[in-house]
């Protein structure tokens, strides 16, 4: 890439902000500002405008703080993403202040300030918008401007890239002292763009929206090419110590890693995981500064609140692999990692912290491999890994020109367990049923495996889509995509009788998600033929679909279950033809028949471990099954004498509740299984067909 090409674009259009209000413009400001992660990463940094508005009670204009509210995304705001408050009474709580032991206690006087009862919750960086006496401000946390922030001697970096242009404040916890302090600063620097915070990142400000979005972009440019002139002739990190392995060997190592550290960190709350090995981690866990800067911990606040102090090194060598060895050592380096934590607590906790949190590691560092991240949820465990590329990129740039510093160890437990932090997350809202749990369902592009994919989605799963058909499931993941999110929903083309690609698929979610805690097994297929007209070939077909391939993703499942040692939910979707024999359909109905007995020693054999397997029985659901299509409609018609139409009518009138079978009650039949709604029940037997006497179990 040229060097032209890391710079930052200018994307302001002229004839799109024309005619927008100045609240508008400050949100289209914020949007491209977070757009891009070399300004600052998801949630990280604020913006801010000061507005004129028309006061709701005395009709008067009054200023208004429009600023960036507390939990919210610059990039992915909307208009309500922001708090607004009165200005003078800002400036009234000054009277209000006590000093810096004091400072917390600010926070509890914002809702007081708060203009139009904006319901959205100020953020503690309030003050540090409010008090600079320009009408916009932003704050980012940019790789390049960290870069200097984070070394040793920030401020003559500073000084040397920016002159007066640009300022320089040492480290202070965000809050009222620093609001103070940034103010100070800009009173007595009138000339001055902005300030660079020591361990923490930039503000700029301007007199108008684009005038400040232009000299963001334009400090940041500056600081990263002073940066590349410095740097591009050196190796990253001291060089590369040990060898990157292909790409290929990389993703199996990560498929073979994950799950079991996943069930390692699991035990009290389930985890989800990702994998990264981009440049950037891949030159920084191959390196030789990698034992001397990992132990440093990162140094921006936004940093550690998302990745905690520091990494954790897994003991791998990719020059010898030995993944055997490394696998041993897991349970071993996880629980260090939870004492060395343990111990940073009791070292640094006051007597109002807040009590111990998890204390597994986010962060695994494998060298020659990547990267691997561990939340309670997709979204998370990925803004974790991008929290600590960033801070990669931190290290990187401040060890090549000067020495990089990580926050004090205290100062940094102060931020983590800062009791404001922790009102936020407690504030949090209570995490769904299926949360951090990961799904397979095979036939996930039919109508009861995209209905039961949309419930568990609902309920805070993420679901991984297979099926044997690539159009359809193209189209069922897209529009999963589209309701629930890209983190949540991947996809995996798959026969469930080929050996090879059930082990593939169940690598692939093993690496996408960490692992794998339910198994809805659905794929189908349906025939309807005299016995003395079914021919070999059909029964072989219904057998390899319905029997084997049920096996196989069972099989692959246990395995994978045992690996995390979490427990698992194994759930077939099979038919009352398993239990009622139907005229015309020998061959499915031995197959479905066979299911269900599989299902029953599979019970037997996951009891031990916590794993449950049950079964789910449909019938007659006509509705969006592909199933139902071609051929099987055709027969199933001519064997009850009716037409097409007919069909779902004649088998709803059969049942002894007069009702239709539909995908939805099929997967919520699924979910009770799935969820711990149903964590004492094993071997059991779910009708769903609108009452079949001949179906019933006793």
């Amino acid at each position: 890439m040229t060097r032209d090409a890391n710079r930052l674009e200018n994307l302001w259009d002229d004839a799109r902000a024309t005619g927008m209000s100045e609240s508008e413009q400050l949100l289209y400001r914020s949007n491209l500002l977070g757009s891009d992660k070399r300004v600052t990463n998801y949630g990280g940094g604020n913006t801010s405008a000061k507005v004129m508005e028309t006061d709701p009670l005395t009709g008067d204009p009054v200023e208004v703080l429009w600023v960036k509210g507390s939990g919210g995304d610059i990039g992915s705001m909307k208009m309500d993403g922001f708090s607004t408050l009165y200005m003078d009474r800002l400036q009234a709580l000054k009277g209000k202040y006590r000093g810096v032991e004091f400072e917390d206690e600010m926070v509890g006087y914002l809702p007081h300030c708060t203009f139009n009862l904006n319901p959205r919750a100020a953020s503690i960086d309030t003050p540090l918008h409010a008090y600079v006496p320009r009408k916009h401000v932003d704050h980012v946390h940019s790789d390049a401007i960290i870069a200097i922030a984070a070394s040793v001697n920030s401020r003559d970096l500073t000084a040397e890239i920016f002159g007066d242009e640009i300022g320089w404040l040492p480290w202070k916890k965000p809050g009222y002292e620093l609001g103070l302090w940034l103010e100070k600063f800009a009173v007595e620097n009138p000339e001055a763009k902005g300030c660079v915070l020591e361990s923490h990142g930039l503000f700029t400000w301007g007199d108008t929206a684009k005038d400040c979005y232009l000299t963001t972009l334009a400090i940041i440019n500056k600081a990263a090419a002073w940066l590349e002139e410095r740097t591009a002739a050196k190796p990253a990190f001291g060089g590369q110590k040990l060898p990157t392995l292909p790409a290929p060997d990389r993703r199996a190592i990560a498929a073979r890693l994950m799950p079991i550290i996943r069930g390692l960190i699991s035990k009290d709350r389930y985890k989800i995981g990702h994998f990264d090995d981009q440049q950037a981690v891949l030159d920084f866990v191959g390196s030789h500064d990698l034992a001397r800067l990992a132990p440093l911990g990162t140094s921006c606040p936004d940093h550690f609140l998302r990745t905690k102090i520091r990494p954790l090194v897994v003991d791998f060598d990719p020059a010898n692999p030995d993944l055997d060895r490394t696998i041993a050592g897991l349970a071993e380096a996880a629980e260090a990692y939870r004492q060395d934590y343990k111990a940073y607590y009791d070292r640094c906790k006051r007597a109002d912290s807040p009590a111990l949190r998890d204390p597994n590691a986010v962060v695994w560092l494998v060298p020659g491999v990547g990267m691997l991240t561990f939340a309670l949820d997709k979204a998370t465990a990925r803004i974790s890994g991008e929290f600590y590329v960033n801070a990669i990129n931190v290290m990187r740039g401040a060890s090549a020109v000067s020495t990089y510093q990580g926050l004090p160890e205290q100062e940094a437990f102060d931020i983590e367990y800062w009791l404001l932090e922790e009102a936020k997350l407690q504030r949090m809202p209570k995490p769904k049923a299926l949360a951090g749990r990961v799904a397979l369902v095979t036939g996930g592009a039919g109508g009861i495996g995209a209905a039961t994919a949309e419930r568990f989605l609902k309920d805070g799963a993420c679901v991984v889509l297979a099926d044997i058909d690539e159009a359809a499931l193209l189209q069922t993941a897209d529009d999963l995509t589209a309701r629930h999110g890209k983190d949540v929903v991947r996809k995996v083309q798959m026969n469930v009788t080929s050996e090879e690609q059930v082990i593939a698929a169940y690598a692939d979610a093993a690496v996408e998600f960490g692992g794998i805690d339910i198994l809805v097994s659905n794929a189908g297929i349906a025939s309807s033929a005299p016995v003395e007209e079914t021919s070999l070939a059909l029964w072989n077909k219904n057998m390899d679909i319905l029997s084997t391939g049920y096996f196989l993703v069972s099989r692959e499942a246990f395995r994978l279950f045992r690996t995390q040692d979490i427990g698992g939910s194994v759930i077939f979707i099979a038919s009352k033809n398993g239990l009622a024999a139907s005229p015309n359909a020998s061959a499915y109905c031995t197959a479905k028949a066979a299911e269900i007995h599989l299902a029953r020693c599979l019970a037997l054999e996951g009891a031990e471990a916590g794993i449950r397997v049950n079964v789910v029985n449909p019938d007659a659901v006509l509705r969006g099954s592909r199933i139902w299509e071609g051929e099987w409609l055709d027969q199933r018609a001519s064997t009850y004498r009716t037409d097409k139409e007919g069909l779902e009518e004649m088998y709803r009138q059969r049942s002894m509740l007069k009702r239709a079978v539909l995908p939805d009650d099929i997967a919520e039949g699924a979910y009770f299984f799935a969820s711990d709604l149903s964590a004492k029940s094993t071997g059991n037997i779910l009708n769903v067909d609108a009452g079949n006497v001949q179906a019933f179990t006793r």
